[in-house]
C-alpha cells in the first residue's frame, strides 16, 4: 500500500524518537554566544573539529566582549585546523562586536536579527532559534539534505526545498527535536558512504531504493 509523505514521516520520526531519544546537538558550549560562535565554526566542518578548537578559544575568550578583544588574528590561531578559518576568524570576530554594539553582548531570538549578524545566514539562524530557543525549525545541512532525501519525506534539490517540505510534514510533536534526530542519524545510520542500512531503525518506512543493496552488504 502507498503511503502519503506525513504518513511515511509519522512513521519514520516515531522510529526516530525510539531510536534517539534524548536528541540534542553535539557541539560543546557553555553560554548562548558560545553556542552561536560554534555554528559558526561548524560550517564545512564537523562538530568533533569545531569542538577541539573550541575548547582553547572560549578559554581564551568566553564572552562576546572578549572575543572581540582577543581580535582577528587572536582568533585565527585557536581555529586554524578548520577549513575556512580566515574567514571564519573574520565572521567571529566581527559578529562579537555586533552583539556588543546592538545587542547589549546577548544573542538576539528572531530570525532577523540573527542573520543581520557577520557570517549568519538560514541555516545558522534556524540551528540557534532550535537549540537556545526551542523553535520548531529546521536547518538542513548535509546530513538532513541526505536523509529527507533518501527516506522520501522531503525530497528536494535545494537546502531550503527539503527545509520547506519537512515543515510539511514532520508531526507537530516532535517538529522541536527533529531537526537533531535527523542528524544524529545521517551522521551515525544514514551516512553518505557505507550506510548501515542493515541496523536501521527506519528501514521499513524508508523510500530509497538503494537500501535494500546496503541491507545485503553493509560492509
Amino acid at each position: 500500500m502507498s503511503q502519503t509523505r506525513k504518513q511515511r514521516a509519522a512513521r519514520c520520526f516515531a522510529a526516530l524518537r525510539a531510536a534517539i531519544p534524548d536528541p540534542r546537538t553535539e557541539l560543546h558550549y557553555h553560554s548562548p554566544f558560545q553556542l552561536l560562535v560554534a555554528v559558526v565554526l561548524s560550517a564545512q566542518s564537523t562538530d568533533k573539529a569545531v569542538n577541539l578548537c573550541s575548547a582553547g578559544l572560549f578559554a581564551a575568550a568566553p564572552t562576546p566582549k572578549a572575543m572581540w578583544e582577543l581580535g582577528e588574528e587572536g582568533i585565527r590561531a585557536h581555529i586554524r585546523s578548520l577549513g575556512l578559518f580566515n574567514a571564519k576568524a573574520r565572521h567571529v570576530h566581527a559578529l562579537s562586536g555586533a552583539l556588543l554594539q546592538r545587542f547589549d553582548g546577548q544573542v538576539p531570538n528572531s530570525r532577523e536579527a540573527l542573520e543581520s549578524l557577520p557570517g549568519v545566514g538560514r541555516k545558522t539562524a534556524n540551528v540557534v532559534l532550535n537549540t537556545l530557543f526551542g523553535e520548531p525549525t529546521i536547518a538542513v545541512d548535509t546530513h538532513i539534505f541526505r536523509v529527507a532525501n533518501r527516506l522520501g519525506i522531503a525530497p528536494g534539490k535545494t537546502p531550503l526545498a527539503v527545509e520547506k517540505g519537512l515543515l510539511e510534514v514532520v508531526p507537530a510533536d516532535v517538529r522541536k527535536d527533529a531537526h537533531h534526530l535527523l542528524i544524529l542519524h545521517g551522521r551515525y545510520t544514514c551516512t553518505a558512504r557505507k550506510p548501515r542500512c542493515a541496523d536501521c531503525a527506519l528501514f521499513s518506512c524508508c523510500a530509497w531504493p538503494d537500501k535494500t543493496l546496503w541491507q545485503r552488504s553493509p560492509s
